[in-house]
């Protein structure tokens, strides 16, 4: 492992160099960031105060709209921050930091979306057995068993990071630290480091979209003997996860299974996952759910009751 490194910091070039474009950068962040925390807060709040919605799904829900925020608490400040100055820089050490928050949360919703992928096929597809198979014992220990391999993953990432020689250049051509425009100023040849990066985060978002999107076919295919009632209140729920599950996966299997390749649309792209998604999904959630927008309505009705 190479821990004598020649370089102690790094230069962010970030999303853009514009003056008036780093405006509108810090903005467009700042605005996305604080509907990122006040819209999953909402649906914490709504989920920890509502009885309504005591059912698995709400409580992996609680999970994701947790990870999310985080997530792009990870990356968020730094780039409406580093949006203001002309030159910015972040060391070694807040590198790795970043490295492993922003792979933490990300794999942990990853992992969130299986569970709650598991859950909806239970529901729909053993409906008998569900309140038995789906007990908050074996919702806690899944959710614990996610926690634990999003700080596997996280660690690898940071475990590959160290071991990368930096010899001099030090000029990221991205908003924030990640493997892939970190291998670009390493001195070595990266061939296995790539490989492993690959074969960690890369078979990670493939393995997993392929799992989630082959379980929500076998969910549709089995709401044919479900009633009318029953298979539009499925297919409303199976559609929000299917589309927030396109979203973040999308991006980072472009980003994260192919050779240690950067093209400018990257940063962009990355945007999606870091930041658009965590925006996102209280959005789909919410406005596709009608159990949700009760409990949201009845938190708010109490709400004015007790100002009054």
């Amino acid at each position: 492992m190479y821990l004598n490194n020649n370089v102690t910091e790094f230069i962010l070039l970030g999303l853009t160099q514009d003056p008036v474009k780093k405006k509108i950068v810090f903005v467009t962040f700042l605005l996305f960031y604080l509907g990122t925390l006040v819209g999953n807060l909402l649906i914490l709040t709504t989920i920890k105060t509502s009885h309504a919605l005591g059912s698995p799904m709400y409580f992996f829900l609680f999970y994701l709209s947790l990870s999310d925020p985080c997530l792009s608490t990870s990356i968020a400040p730094r780039i409406i921050v580093d949006s203001l100055l002309k030159k910015t820089t972040i060391s070694f050490s807040e590198c790795i930091i970043q490295v492993f928050t922003a792979h933490f949360f990300g794999c942990l919703e990853i992992f969130i979306l299986i569970l709650m992928a598991v859950d909806r096929y239970v529901a729909i597809c053993k409906p008998l057995h569900y309140t038995t198979i789906m007990n908050h014992r074996v919702c806690s220990g899944l959710v614990v068993v996610a926690w634990v391999g999003s700080c596997v993953h996280s660690l690898t990432q940071i475990f590959l990071a160290l071991s990368l020689p930096f010899c001099g250049p030090n000029v990221i051509d991205h908003y924030f630290c990640d493997l892939q425009p970190l291998l670009k100023l390493v001195c070595a040849d990266t061939y296995v480091i790539n490989l492993l990066l690959v074969s960690n985060s890369g078979a990670i978002c493939t393995l997993s979209f392929v799992i989630l999107m082959f379980s929500y076919v076998i969910i549709l295919h089995s709401l044919r003997n479900h009633s009318a009632e029953g298979r539009r209140k499925a297919l409303s729920t199976c559609i929000s996860h299917i589309i927030v599950v396109i979203l973040f996966f999308g991006p980072c299997i472009f980003i994260y299974t192919r050779p240690a390749i950067t093209f400018p649309v990257d940063k962009t792209i990355a945007v999606f996952y870091t930041i658009g998604t965590p925006l996102l999904n209280p959005l789909i959630y919410t406005l596709r759910n009608a159990e949700v927008k009760n409990a949201m309505r009845r938190l708010w009705s109490k709400k004015l009751i007790s100002d009054d």
